[in-house]
């Protein structure tokens, strides 16, 4: 008998050296008095507390964050009652007022009829996981924004105005409210490239970007590259009267700049023209073709001498 009880205190002894030899750290939480049966000494290491001063559950909610205290202890409580196991990541208070990531994994003990006796878990320091995730959702942000950005002009892409068209289409249709948009077109600019070459045609189509993107002054308007030389803008709950204005602050925005265009047949300045269009769009309309009746109305502006405006009014 004697031997066997040596048995089993030398296996517990093994097994205990095993826990506090790793870096996770274990615990056990008694479920009717919520008190700690037990928890590793690498708390102290991680957290600065001692074992001894963690006595309840009520120290383990205490030292978290408080924006995530509730929701996880709401979780864990909920989980436990239901005999789940469960896992959670939280911010850990330490000692000196700073945080570090842990993630707690618990197993849920039941009792012979079912009733949960006890929680055993094992928390672990994710710090430099999470570190290294926030750097990858950094970069995906990073890459997400150079997506819908221009490369050469800053501004939007096609792929934004797509999307941004598509909301504000699905909005005006719900409220009934008229969206308006404009295409814009550098006049002559393949006599501008000819004539001064690739390197100031970029430049300049930087400039025009930088000058119309500051015509869209509301919050919700938009300014967007469509391709090659054409720009375009989508003014949302916006009427033909005040798209056409937009449209007048644009082209002399542009002509204000005086840049230089020796190979202009309209201006010894670049100059754009401009189509713009204005509907409330219904179930029976498609944006495709609303922007094919614009991209018509700029054409139009071409075919009236250019440096001009055409609504369609």
């Amino acid at each position: 008998m004697t031997d066997h009880i040596n048995t089993i205190e030398t296996e517990n002894a093994v097994y205990k050296t095993l826990l506090e030899s790793t870096k996770a750290i274990p615990w056990k939480i008694d479920w009717a008095s919520m008190t700690f049966a037990y928890i590793g000494p690498q708390i102290e290491q991680l957290l600065g507390w001692t074992p001894a001063s963690w006595v309840s559950a009520e120290d383990w909610a205490t030292r978290m964050h408080p924006e995530d205290r509730e929701w996880v202890v709401n979780f864990c409580v909920s989980q436990s009652k239901a005999g789940i196991d469960h896992e959670a990541d939280y911010r850990a208070l330490t000692k000196d007022g700073s945080y570090v990531w842990i993630r707690d994994v618990v197993h849920v003990v039941r009792k012979d009829d079912g009733e949960v006796d006890s929680l055993i878990g094992f928390m672990f320091d994710i710090s430099d996981r999470k570190k290294t995730e926030e750097r990858l959702l950094s970069l995906q942000k990073e890459l997400e924004d150079l997506s819908f950005k221009d490369g050469l002009t800053g501004v939007s892409n096609r792929r934004m105005f797509d999307s941004i068209l598509e909301a504000e289409w699905a909005n005006a249709r719900r409220n009934n409210q008229p969206l308006s948009l404009l295409m814009i077109d550098i006049d002559y600019f393949k006599q501008y490239n000819d004539h001064y070459g690739h390197i100031q045609g970029d430049s300049c189509l930087k400039m025009v970007g930088e000058v119309l993107g500051a015509a869209a002054t509301r919050a919700r308007d938009s300014f967007a590259r469509f391709g090659g030389e054409e720009f375009v803008m989508v003014l949302p709950e916006t009427d033909a009267r005040s798209a056409e204005k937009v449209a007048e602050r644009c082209r002399k925005l542009i002509f204000k700049k005086q840049i230089p265009h020796e190979k202009s047949q309209v201006s010894h300045v670049l100059t754009v023209s401009i189509g713009v269009g204005t509907i409330i769009p219904t179930h029976k309309d498609e944006s495709t073709a609303f922007i094919e009746m614009v991209d018509k109305r700029l054409y139009q502006a071409k075919q009236n001498g250019r440096n001009c405006i055409v609504n369609g009014s």
